[in-house]
């Protein structure tokens, strides 16, 4: 008998054990499902969110290239001071960089494959500024021309026919930003550097040359468009701008001391954009959060007639 006993109060510790295990197996799963589904549905409305910072990016910039002849960093930055909202729903915070500011890579070539003997020199210096080795724009400017022939540094189809995987040089202009990571010697960490001064989308795709803006473009770029260039003088337009709008490379001349005979050669060079002209690309970065999820958005549009959006990714 008391065997019996022992052996149904064995039973039910066993049962009660097993009901307390499924429980707890139930009760974590119903935690982990609502937890899910929580994540899930901020995951959606910070999304909604960054969206609409993209649109409403997208119409004030519309809005701003109508009324006005030219573009600046403090209008870039006035406007992206009205795209930050802040309320019960969530944050949103929009960011606005104009490509023309940036040196096109793609121009470091000719249509027929030599190297551009204008920008190609200006991207050297830039390299050189952000503690880079020029050689590897050898590797660029053969990924983008349309012939077989290796650069000293570079590298056509069979280097990447080597790799795991395997692919082909695109022999042909870059469409993304991030394609220069296909690239060889290229890496992450190099990609970063460079994002600030670097851009694939011209403001018109169907021209040879590459405008950059001078109200825009960064100190390093400003310093790398000639020989001559000195942080200092680079430093001076920086400063010049803040208050006025360049107009062009010959109010460069007028309004920034050591820049006189230099503007002139900037221009013979290649066109600089001053406040006469205003770029046509703009790169928005709208991040949106909703409790502890946040989402990004990053879209490059061109304001040329009708908005087309060239590139948009979302993380």
């Amino acid at each position: 008998m008391k065997d019996e006993r022992g052996f149904a109060l064995v039973i039910t510790l066993l049962i009660t054990a097993l009901l307390v295990a499924l429980t707890v197996e139930f009760a974590d799963e119903v935690f982990v499902d609502t937890s899910a589904r929580h994540t899930f549905v901020e995951a959606q409305q910070a999304s909604f969110l960054a969206q609409s910072g993209i649109d409403a990016g997208s119409k004030l910039l519309l809005y701003g290239l109508n009324i006005q002849s030219y573009t600046s960093l403090a209008d870039l930055d006035r406007l992206a001071g009205l795209l930050h909202i802040d309320d019960e729903n969530g944050t949103v915070q929009v960011t606005i960089e104009e490509e023309s500011g940036k040196l096109d890579i793609n121009a470091i070539v000719n249509p027929d494959g030599t190297d551009n003997d204008k920008y190609r020199p200006v991207a050297n210096r830039l390299f050189k500024k952000l503690g880079l080795q020029p050689d590897l724009l050898d590797a660029v400017a053969d990924w983008i021309d349309t012939n077989n022939d290796v650069r000293t540094s570079g590298a056509e189809t069979p280097y990447y026919q080597s790799l795991q995987p395997p692919y082909t040089a695109k022999n042909g202009s870059l469409e993304t930003f991030e394609e220069l990571r296909l690239i060889k010697g290229f890496d992450g960490k190099i990609l970063n550097l460079l994002r600030p001064y670097i851009t694939v989308f011209p403001d018109d795709p169907n021209s040879f040359t590459a405008p950059i803006n001078i109200n825009t473009a960064p100190k390093e770029l400003l310093a790398a468009l000639d020989d001559k260039m000195t942080d200092e003088l680079a430093q001076q337009i920086l400063d010049y701008r803040k208050i006025t709008p360049l107009k062009s490379s010959t109010d460069l001349g007028n309004a920034v001391s050591g820049m006189g005979t230099l503007s002139l050669a900037l221009a013979s060079d290649f066109r600089i954009m001053g406040a006469q002209e205003k770029g046509a690309v703009f790169r928005l970065t709208s991040q949106a959060k909703v409790n502890e999820t946040i989402r990004v958005i990053e879209a490059v549009i061109r304001f040329s007639g009708q908005p087309t959006i060239l590139y948009w990714r979302e993380f």
